[in-house]
């Protein structure tokens, strides 16, 4: 949800995302809670964070829960590392209904974060 974000800030910017544990597919969920604010994020893939590890990076930003000490390292070339901690929806149970607004909820955390954080990026970078 975060790559569709930022992408919908700005074509311009390169920007992949990739995780320790990559299935190959994304979760339906995610899928459709972003499509209701308009933004497809259906062709993203699932990727492992190894696959960019040869390439050089302004940014890497790791949104997995909990503090940042329990991420996985990205050990690629990386000029600021930025930790954004969320909890994973897809590990909500409980009733259909409820399992929604935890996708919901989180994608809209992710949103006014990372927005937050986009909008301060001509500041952090004396641009």
């Amino acid at each position: 949800m975060a790559h569709g974000f930022i992408e919908s800030f700005d074509k311009e910017l390169y920007v992949r995302s990739a995780g320790t544990e990559a299935s190959g597919h994304l979760n339906q969920k995610a899928v459709a809670v972003m499509k209701e604010l308009g933004l497809d994020i259906s062709q993203h893939t699932s990727d492992s964070v190894e696959k960019y590890f040869h390439e050089k990076w302004d940014y890497v930003i790791t949104v997995c829960g909990g503090a940042n000490e329990n991420c996985p390292s990205f050990l690629g070339e990386v000029k600021y590392r930025i930790h954004m901690g969320f909890e994973d929806p897809s590990d909500a149970v409980g009733e259909e209904e409820f399992i929604w607004s935890e996708f919901r909820r989180i994608r809209d955390e992710i949103k006014l974060s990372f927005k937050s954080w986009y909008d301060e990026l001509p500041k952090q970078n004396n641009l």
